[in-house]
């Protein structure tokens, strides 16, 4: 773990800076499988991921584990929209920044419009888009509301939205909750518990995808994200209602 942290940042230092955006793409997939078979994680994909190239493309997933970003990337190599904090940990901070990470200010209600442009910058360039409209973890167990706020960006750019499902199963199928990183479990805690557990399978199922035409607005591309997503799940939707998130400032952990 310690040797491909240090490539990482190796990478991002010397490398990303002259790469070309699809070479940026390929190291960042590889990196990604690279991790997930450090860790003895098995990697088992359905349904149909955005093209490699030629659309604008969001992927909206739940959120279990800091793991679910590395899962994702080793799919479709994706930029995370993430809290802004998360730019001042040590290390992994830097690492998230120069990874190009877009931060968003949580306590600024008016910075919705500055996360458009960036998004706009990013997709004219051809990257995916990725993010977690829950805001914060779960046991995977559970969906809940999504912030449709976070919506907005791709609405405003006309980009096709990919829900997608991430799920840790035992070897016996049943759910691996050591896996979920929520509560008040520090990142050490859980690595402690992924790096102790073998035969865990994490499973990044896509949905149908939500074209421009097929939501009239943030709310709507949220709703749809969220019945989609449950039901990828097995989850009964109306049980984990979509709409407004309690408190608009959760943590994007």
């Amino acid at each position: 773990m310690a040797a491909h942290g240090a490539r990482a940042a190796w990478i991002l230092r010397f490398v990303y800076p002259r790469a070309a955006p699809r070479k940026r793409r390929r190291l960042a997939r590889w990196w990604a499988r690279k991790l997930l078979a450090i860790l003895g994680v098995r990697l088992r994909v359905s349904g149909k991921p955005p093209p490699a190239y030629g659309e604008a493309a969001m992927i909206a997933a739940n959120h279990v584990s800091w793991l679910d970003i590395f899962a994702i990337t080793s799919v479709r190599p994706a930029r995370f929209i993430a809290k802004s904090e998360i730019r001042g940990w040590p290390v992994a901070g830097w690492i998230a920044d120069r990874a190009g990470t877009l931060f968003v200010q949580r306590a600024r209600r008016h910075d919705t419009a500055r996360i458009n442009a960036r998004v706009h910058e990013v997709l004219a360039q051809g990257d995916c888009v990725g993010l977690f409209p829950e805001g914060t973890t779960t046991e995977g167990g559970r969906l809940l509301p999504f912030h449709t706020s976070l919506f907005e960006a791709a609405i405003a750019n006309s980009a096709t939205i990919h829900p997608a499902a991430v799920r840790y199963e035992n070897a016996d199928g049943s759910r691996c909750a050591d896996f979920a990183y929520a509560g008040e479990t520090t990142f050490l805690e859980s690595l402690a518990r992924i790096v102790a557990r073998r035969g865990v399978v994490v499973h990044v199922d896509f949905g149908e995808a939500i074209g421009p035409a097929d939501a009239r607005g943030r709310r709507d591309a949220a709703r749809l994200a969220h019945a989609r997503i449950a039901t990828l799940l097995r989850l009964d939707s109306r049980d984990n209602p979509p709409g407004r998130a309690r408190d608009p400032r959760a943590a994007l952990r």
